[in-house]
């Protein structure tokens, strides 16, 4: 369109030069034939493109049929697995997903801030009090304190109102089919079979992420397989809708690595000296009392607890913003997601749903 524009436009100055006005329309007409050819072309292109979906397509139907006896040596019977194949369906969508993850971008600062602000540790406070007698008994089941259990539920989910509506095995099997870490997603992807075949879910429910995080708990296949639990008996591990099973399988994740339920995760602190004066990292961890005779104290400035605890610091915003000494459980959360945003925002919310005390 351009191009047609900008001759009509040379075909006016050729006018005020004198020159026949047949030119500039025979220019024109040049145009128009290519402006013809151009959609000739495009048409040609999309046509390539649909072509190539169809063989993709094509492709993915030849390649899931070869999936069948990795399936039927994970205990699915044959009638099982014929249904799993046949759902089985290529989405264009989750490879754009994983190849286009979005940068992170935000500050520590603006992480605490904007992805739990002030209604959402309200909202947590409410569902925890609702919540109460379930969290309490996966507490005294796993030995982790119900705060973080509702903290990770918060942090996953929302509280269970976002937990993803792809269906589990069709979003495997594409990234299995994908290439670009094909084998990591068709060991997901039998495991998945795995949960079905042992009747914990059925295949239409199976709903998860874009990536085959499951349920409540967000778990992909083989996190369920280890860590998920049946904590009413049923028969089921349901991390989808059953809270005595979601609850109790977020908290068995964290005592499987060792939790500690007589201590917290980490603190905020307050440096006397300069910041560059001490050594951040886990290499460089010693008991509170050392970090206290060092010049750290708690924010308000009172004395670090008096308990036997290793800790180090971290400085996740940078040496500008907050300062923790996170302890032993801190490296626990971090076994979910091992990200120190993530792990400090799961500790940050389980104390404001701490404090003040609900119960």
């Amino acid at each position: 369109m351009t191009r047609f524009f900008d001759f009509r436009i040379v075909a006016i100055l050729f006018v005020f030069s004198g020159i026949e006005i047949g030119l500039a329309a025979e220019n024109v007409v040049t145009v128009e034939k290519e402006s013809i050819n151009s959609s000739t072309k495009k048409s040609s292109k999309n046509e390539h493109i649909m072509d190539f979906k169809k063989n993709e397509k094509e492709s993915f139907k030849t390649w899931k049929t070869s999936l069948k006896p990795s399936m039927l040596s994970q205990g699915a019977n044959e009638e099982l697995v014929n249904r799993i194949i046949a759902s089985l369906v290529f989405i264009p969508r989750v490879i754009e997903l994983d190849r286009h993850q979005p940068e992170g971008t935000m500050t520590h600062e603006q992480y605490l801030t904007k992805v739990i602000p002030v209604w959402k540790v309200k909202k947590a406070r409410e569902v925890f009090k609702k919540n109460i007698s379930k969290l309490l008994d996966a507490e005294k089941k796993t030995g982790v304190q119900a705060q973080y259990i509702a903290s990770l539920w918060g942090k996953e989910t929302n509280f269970g109102t976002v937990t993803g509506n792809y269906s589990v095995p069709s979003a495997l099997a594409t990234l299995a089919y994908d290439g670009r870490r094909s084998k990591f997603f068709k060991k997901e992807l039998m495991a998945a079979v795995k949960i079905l075949a042992q009747g914990h879910i059925e295949l239409e429910q199976m709903k998860g992420s874009w990536a085959g995080a499951m349920g409540n708990c967000q778990f992909m296949p083989s996190s369920f397989l280890q860590f998920a639990v049946d904590a009413n008996g049923d028969g089921k591990k349901n991390i989808w809708s059953d809270k005595d099973d979601i609850f109790s399988s977020m908290g068995n994740y964290l005592a499987s690595y060792g939790w500690d339920k007589t201590k917290s995760w980490g603190r905020q602190v307050k440096l006397n000296f300069d910041i560059s004066k001490y050594k951040l990292g886990k290499k460089n961890a010693q008991s509170l009392l050392q970090w206290q005779d060092l010049g750290i104290t708690r924010m308000d400035g009172r004395d670090l607890p008096k308990v036997d605890l290793q800790a180090y610091l971290i400085a996740p915003g940078g040496e500008k913003g907050r300062i923790y000494l996170v302890y032993p459980n801190f490296d626990i959360i971090m076994k979910w997601n091992r990200s120190h945003y993530f792990a400090t925002g799961v500790g940050y919310l389980a104390d404001r749903i701490s404090y003040p005390k609900i119960i």
